[in-house]
C-alpha cells in the first residue's frame, strides 16, 4: 500500500510565529516552541501509555492532595526540561510542583514566567479520553531576587496562553493577545501546522457543560439556571476533562461551568494553571470568562495553587448563567 502524501500545508508553528514579528517577539516565540516540543513528546507518551505500562498512579499525591498519575509526573518532567532549556524562561510553576521553579533571573535572559497544568484530565487516560496540557506565559519584569514572584500576576498580564489537546489528533490552540490560532500536529512532518488562523466562538448555542451529578451541592443560582435550561431545550455535553470540554465549547459554542460546591466552596479549578489561560483563549475568540460578577482575568492571585469557580463560553450563554446567579 502506498504511503499517504506528506501534507501540503507547510505553514508550521515556527513559520507562523516568525511571520508575526514584531507583535510576537523572537524570545516569546522560543518559549512557545519549547512548549510545542514538550507537547509533541507528551503526545508520544500518551499514545504509547498502555504499551509502555505508564498508566495508573505513582502512589503519592501532589500539593493539592490529588493522587498523581504516572503520566502526570512524566508530563511535568518533560515540560520542565523543555522550558529549562529555553534561554527566555525565567521561572516555571506547575500544578504538580509545591513551589515555583526558578530557572534563571531576568538579568540572564529569563524574560518570561510559564505556568502549566502538564496533563489536565489525566485520570481519564486509562479509558482513552482526550487529555491536554494547559499553559500560561507571563512577563518576568521583576528584580532578580524576586523572580519566583513573577508567577503571581493577574491573567490580564498574560502575553500568551493556550493548550495542547491529545485526542483523535494532537491540536495546539494558542493566543498571543491578537486572536486565537489552531494548529494540528502533522505526523508526517513531525510539526504543528496552521489549520485555523482566527478561531471565533459562536455567540450563542444551547449547550451547557458541567458535572450535573453534584447539583445538590451547587449554590441556588446554578440550580435555577439548570432548571431554566431544561425548560428551554438545552443539550448537556460533559467529558470530564477541562481541556476537552473547553475545546468543544470553543468550536461548537455554549457554556462551560465549574461551580463551587459545599466541599469546594472556592471552586476546584486552579486560577493560574487552568482558569486564566482558558479565559484568555476564550476572550480572544470572542467569548466571555467570568466569576462572581467580574472577569476571571481581573482576579489578583494570592497563592500559587489558588482555586476558583469558572464560567466561560459564548457571550449570550454566559449572560444567561450570570442572570440566574444574580436573581
Amino acid at each position: 500500500m502506498a504511503k499517504p502524501p506528506v501534507s501540503e500545508n507547510l505553514t508550521t508553528l515556527s513559520v507562523h510565529l516568525a511571520a508575526r514579528k514584531p507583535s510576537v517577539a523572537p524570545e516569546l516565540a522560543s518559549v512557545i516552541e519549547a512548549i510545542a516540543l514538550a507537547g509533541k513528546s507528551i503526545a508520544r507518551k500518551v499514545r504509547r501509555a498502555r504499551i509502555e505500562d505508564v498508566l495508573g498512579q505513582v502512589g503519592h499525591t501532589n500539593v493539592q492532595g490529588e493522587a498523581q498519575e504516572k503520566l502526570d509526573v512524566l508530563s511535568n518532567d518533560l515540560m520542565l526540561h523543555c522550558l529549562s532549556e529555553c534561554p527566555a524562561v525565567g521561572v516555571c510553576a506547575s500544578e504538580e510542583e509545591d513551589e515555583a521553579v526558578v530557572v534563571r533571573p531576568r538579568s540572564d535572559g529569563g524574560a518570561y514566567a510559564v505556568l502549566f497544568d502538564p496533563l489536565d484530565g489525566s485520570s481519564n487516560i486509562n479509558v482513552a479520553v482526550g487529555v491536554g496540557t494547559i499553559f500560561s506565559i507571563l512577563p518576568n519584569d521583576l528584580p532578580d531576587e524576586r523572580t519566583a514572584e513573577a508567577v503571581l500576576q493577574p491573567g490580564s498580564r498574560q502575553v500568551a496562553a493556550g493548550y495542547v489537546l491529545y485526542g483523535s489528533s494532537v491540536l495546539l490552540v494558542l493566543t498571543t493577545g491578537d486572536g486565537v490560532s489552531m494548529y494540528v500536529l502533522d505526523p508526517e512532518l513531525g510539526d504543528f501546522v496552521l489549520v485555523e488562523p482566527s478561531l471565533r466562538l459562536p455567540a450563542e448555542r444551547k449547550i451547557y457543560s458541567l458535572n450535573e451529578a453534584y447539583r445538590r451541592d451547587f449554590p441556588a443560582g446554578y440550580n435555577r439556571y439548570l432548571d431554566w435550561t431544561h425548560e428551554n431545550g438545552y443539550a448537556a455535553r460533559y467529558i470530564g476533562s477541562m481541556v476537552a470540554d473547553v475545546h468543544r465549547t470553543l468550536l461548537k459554542g455554549g457554556v462551560f461551568l465549574y461551580p463551587p460546591t459545599a466541599v469546594n466552596p472556592d471552586g476546584k479549578l486552579r486560577l493560574l494553571y487552568e482558569a486564566n489561560p482558558m479565559a484568555f483563549v476564550v476572550e480572544q475568540a470572542g467569548g466571555v470568562a467570568a466569576v462572581g460578577g467580574r472577569r476571571i482575568l481581573e482576579i489578583s492571585p494570592e497563592a500559587l495553587h489558588q482555586r476558583t469557580p469558572v464560567i466561560l463560553g459564548s457571550p449570550v450563554e454566559v449572560d444567561h448563567v450570570t442572570r440566574h446567579l444574580a436573581d
